[in-house]
């Protein structure tokens, strides 16, 4: 079969041409660039726990090597300190902020290595055909050839080449805010916290008083970002200079500190949605899907997010054939879940951006605005949290053994410490991506005791029959122990590390049910059938 053609090479088309690799898929990655990515110390970007780990697991690379988990958070209005969060060392809470061009390298290196994936260099995309069978892209320059795909899913930007030969809208707002941004190595009294100043006192009072942030990187590098005021205004390199240096000052209470300065930039916020993500065969992702990042939040997150959904269900297609409903739930969960943090931003960002007015003189308002804006910051709040699947398409109907824990249903699932099939301990989060469902036995005492002598007693030869009756590949891991699961409890997981359900005890049937759902319903009724006689006689 032929491999899923990735258009652009940036971290998200990069990831997802991985994580099908991962899954026994070969996919071609067009790079309208040279192959490797330019050096720019001020194009960092944030990331949560679970994007991190999800970059980890695919490059084999420890992040937290080539970037900083902030050791706090700091909120200041004037002069007053309105909010402060520390993290311990080793939190996986904390956020994560790593230049660009480290990852995209990352990235480059584990592919270097991986036989099923090939980056096609100075290809430049311009023109798509599609036919039952499959899709053709044909790119002009050195390689200009027609590449033949099962699939093929744009990840090139927010100018999207694929987007417009679809025909696909991107409406939106522009310019919803702008930074001038400036990464210098100097030494700061913040101790590795990232810092968001709102109206510091050597500014002039009005909309220019604006806010700045401070975002640690290694080697004494810290990431700073003005908040301009609305307009097209010219920001020269002697502004940014000028702001460089009162901020310095301002923030050391002495002459302005040694400092080296690496690189400048202006970054322009917008807020746009695709109204599809989905043209039969054609898919689209990242920025060529959706722009956000008000308020702090990090449209590269939901882009990887975006990657992580996709291609398990791509792969899952590839290998057994077409599952419209699993592939169309791609549009349907992705879409719901940034198409929420845009209506949050949006709905916030004219208490915390507008100027004069009563809210400014109501006690606690600056209070709650810095909480709003540390939320986006950390990832936290209808603002900065990622959303769940909840009301997926792919959710099952309701379970007769079905039971809550402290995970929601569609929500990422907790990284506890699990036993793996051949007897060896690791986290959950090590066995996603691998295009298997997985099932997870909550067993306590588990741990202390060699494999082969708990595998044949209790429920463990029903539950393991069940499991290799689905209807799709599924590992059986054990933990000890799962937030607000009871002993004996059976959670089934996707690929992509979402709670489908969690079981009172071993329900071969209800198992069964939740799995055929999380994969469309694709399974016919008389094989239906047929696994569940056979998990039935397993169990006898």
């Amino acid at each position: 079969m032929d491999p899923v053609i990735v258009v652009g090479a940036g971290p998200v088309g990069l990831t997802l041409a991985l994580a099908l690799a991962r899954q026994d898929v070969p996919a071609v990655v067009l790079d309208e660039g040279p192959g490797k990515d330019e050096v720019r110390p001020a194009r960092t970007v944030v990331l949560r726990e679970d994007t991190a780990a999800l970059l980890e697991r695919l490059t084999g690379v420890a992040l937290g090597d080539h970037g900083v988990r902030w050791a706090g958070w700091r909120s200041v209005r004037r002069k007053q300190v309105i909010g402060e969060i520390a993290f311990d060392e080793g939190d996986p809470a904390a956020p994560l902020h790593i230049a660009q061009h480290v990852l995209t390298t990352a990235l480059r290196a584990a592919i270097a290595e991986e036989p099923r994936v090939k980056i096609a260099v100075d290809s430049r995309l311009d023109s798509i055909e599609q036919e039952r069978s499959g899709v053709a892209a044909h790119t002009r320059g050195p390689q200009g050839i027609w590449w033949r795909g099962s699939y093929l899913v744009g990840c090139d930007g927010p100018r999207s080449t694929v987007r417009k030969l679809q025909d696909i809208r991107f409406p939106g707002r522009t310019a919803v805010e702008r930074h001038a941004v400036a990464a210098l190595r100097v030494e700061l009294p913040l101790e590795g916290r990232a810092l968001l100043h709102r109206m510091p006192p050597w500014r002039s009072s009005g909309p220019s008083a604006g806010e700045v942030t401070a975002r640690p990187l290694p080697d004494g590098v810290w990431r700073l970002d003005w908040l301009l005021p609305p307009g097209k205004e010219l920001v020269t390199p002697e502004i940014v200079v000028a702001r460089i240096r009162e901020t310095l000052t301002g923030w050391t209470g002495e002459s302005t500190p040694a400092y080296d300065l690496l690189d400048t930039g202006v970054h322009t916020v917008h807020h746009r949605l695709a109204r599809r993500w989905r043209a039969g065969r054609v898919f689209v992702a990242g920025d060529a899907a959706h722009l956000l990042g008000a308020l702090g939040t990090q449209g590269l997150d939901e882009g990887l997010r975006d990657a992580d959904n996709l291609a398990w269900k791509l792969a899952t297609a590839w290998h057994n054939g077409p599952h419209e409903a699993l592939l169309n739930s791609y549009q349907t969960e992705r879409r719901a879940a940034v198409a929420a943090r845009l209506r949050a931003a949006d709905q916030v960002l004219p208490v915390l951006r507008g100027s004069g007015g009563l809210r400014h003189y109501v006690p606690g308002a600056a209070r709650g605005h810095g909480a709003l804006l540390t939320d986006g910051h950390l990832g936290r709040g209808p603002v900065g949290r990622p959303g769940s699947y909840a009301d997926s398409p792919l959710a099952p109907r309701q379970l007769e053994g079905e039971i809550t824990v402290e995970t929601p249903v569609g929500a990422p699932v907790a990284d506890v410490r699990v036993t793996a099939e051949d007897g060896s301990f690791v986290q959950l989060r090590d066995r996603m991506g691998r295009g298997a469902l997985l099932v997870v036995l909550i067993a306590p005492g588990t741990g202390v005791w060699d494999r082969k002598h708990w595998m044949s007693a209790g429920v463990m030869p029903r539950l393991a029959a069940a499991v290799t009756a689905l209807p799709h590949r599924a590992e059986l891991l054990v933990a000890e122990t799962y937030p607000g699961a009871p002993a004996h409890s059976v959670l089934l997981v996707r690929p992509d590390g979402h709670l489908v359900t969690a079981l009172s005890g071993v329900r071969p049937a209800d198992l069964y049910a939740a799995a055929e759902a999380t994969l469309g319903g694709a399974v016919k009724e008389e094989e239906r059938e047929k696994k569940e006689a056979e998990a039935g006689s397993g169990a006898r």
